[in-house]
């Protein structure tokens, strides 16, 4: 997830909206689509690349990748943030013009998951129904090539967000007031109260450490919640990632209309580009309940409240 803010206001949004539209389409990439010149970035002059074989024939698909998003619940979107006088950033409070987008590692982290979930099914004999559980020991050559592995993804995710984020600054002609930036389905290396260091995967989950910041989106017509961190070890120091869904994909695609997902855009005057039935708002929990019932685990900071999103449409392959 990543978040930044502009100094212009709500009036500059509804005057702008179809040139925000148009910027959208312009400097962003979803699914299979990529940018004809993409940016340079130094991720991409990591030794790791030659160093360790399962990423040697995946450096040129990182450099044609980069810079934009995946399908399903990908995003990129412009919306108001609002913050209170009292704020982290010592702004006035208020309504700012701001851009959040969800993606990921791209087909680079895709692969990475892919090989060394093969791997260690081989190194790791479970049950059959159990086999999708194996897991790789940090003290052998293939637990520290993951290790090393997926901390390259995770750099190149941020990377990824980043050029977005720096595409539209450009386009808009504004430099960005704040970044808010956070990791999820990624793993850490921590150390417990008791000292024990440990591996905690937040699949799904949101770092809420002591004063970490963060962003916890909500819907394409529900606020997203830029939050900071209580440090609560009773849940690993970890927020939700979202709301969660009410219904599976395919459940969604058999119950939902397009017709009802545009009144559902309509009603919270929502401008949606791309963007599949299974993604529809109502397949979605209530954001705000669930923001209730993690009170313990983050205090909110500022409300995020989208208003121009673009998404994948139905026809791409997932991609982490």
């Amino acid at each position: 997830m990543c978040l930044t803010a502009y100094p212009l206001d709500e009036k500059f949004l509804e005057r702008h909206r179809s040139n925000l539209k148009q910027l959208l389409l312009s400097n962003t990439c979803f699914g299979r689509e990529t940018f004809k010149r993409p940016k340079e970035h130094e991720v991409l002059d990591r030794k790791t690349f030659d160093e360790i074989a399962v990423l040697r024939n995946l450096k040129g698909k990182a450099a044609t990748q980069i810079g934009s998003s995946g399908s399903g619940n990908h995003f990129v979107e412009f919306g108001l943030m609002e913050i209170d006088d009292n704020n982290e950033w010592n702004l006035p409070g208020g309504n700012y013009l701001a851009v959040l987008s969800h993606s990921g590692s791209r087909g680079l982290g895709a692969e990475i998951a892919r090989h060394y979930t093969r791997v260690a099914k081989q190194l790791c004999h479970l049950p059959k129904e159990a086999a999708n559980l194996a897991w790789l020991d940090l003290n052998t050559e293939a637990g520290q090539e993951y290790w090393i592995a997926m901390n390259l993804a995770g750099d190149y995710a941020s990377a990824n967000h980043h050029q977005i984020h720096e595409r539209i600054a450009e386009s808009l002609g504004e430099k960005p007031l704040l970044m808010v930036e956070n990791h999820h389905n990624f793993a850490w290396k921590e150390t417990l109260q008791d000292g024990s260091e440990v591996i905690v995967h937040r699949k799904g989950a949101t770092p809420a450490g002591k004063n970490v910041l963060g962003v916890i989106p909500g819907s394409m017509t529900a606020p997203g919640f830029i939050v900071r961190g209580k440090g609560s070890t009773a849940s690993l120091n970890s927020a939700s990632h979202g709301a969660g869904r009410l219904m599976s994909r395919s459940a969604a695609k058999n119950v939902i209309t397009k017709k009802m997902v545009k009144q559902e855009l309509q009603k919270y005057s929502v401008e949606l580009i791309g963007g599949g039935l299974d993604e529809a708002p109502m397949v979605y929990k209530d954001i705000r309940n669930v923001m209730r019932y993690q009170h313990e685990l983050v205090d909110v900071l500022g409300v995020f409240t989208p208003k121009i999103v673009r998404m994948c449409g139905d026809d791409s392959p997932a991609e982490d």
